[in-house]
């Protein structure tokens, strides 16, 4: 299995061993396009695999600040109360680590060190246009979908237009 992430598309297309679809959703990467720079809050391309799998048996819309449950569950309500909060990591987190040293991985192009996920989000998050601070936002049961499915160290290519 491996993932594949168009950026111009705005998908998130996972693959089995053969090479047949087995999902197809649209995501949301970031508003400021792609890159791969620290703190440019961009979608970094090219071959990454998952490294961690973080949030398994969490109920949906469980909400992560550092990798960890806060114990709140997401609502309208407690984005009314927390309005500084903008990029909400919901329900279960895919953290990335780049694999092609001095483009996604190492130094200041680090994807792992930048923290950048696949990660659910609040349900009113449109998806299909580039909003996020830089991970790969999807829909919380479909990113439940996807966590079941793949395991660390599945492969994962971020692009914009090419195939894999």
């Amino acid at each position: 299995m491996y993932i594949e992430v168009n950026i111009k598309q705005q998908t998130l297309t996972l693959f089995d061993g053969a090479g047949s679809v087995v999902m197809n959703k649209a995501v949301s990467t970031a508003r400021n396009g792609p890159g791969e720079v620290e703190n440019s809050n961009c979608t970094p391309r090219g071959w990454h695999k998952i490294r961690a799998k973080i949030g398994n048996d969490e109920p949906e819309n469980t909400v992560f600040r550092a990798r960890r449950p806060t114990g709140e569950i997401y609502s309208s309500r407690l984005k009314e109360q927390f309005p500084e909060r903008n990029d909400w990591i919901l329900t279960r987190i895919l953290w990335l680590c780049g694999l092609e040293p001095g483009i996604n991985r190492f130094g200041e192009v680090d994807t792992m060190r930048r923290y950048i996920y696949i990660h659910g989000c609040p349900d009113e998050d449109r998806m299909g246009i580039e909003s996020s601070a830089g991970c790969i936002k999807m829909r919380n049961l479909d990113v439940i979908n996807l966590f079941e499915q793949v395991d660390v160290g599945t492969l994962v290519y971020i692009h914009e237009n090419q195939s894999a």
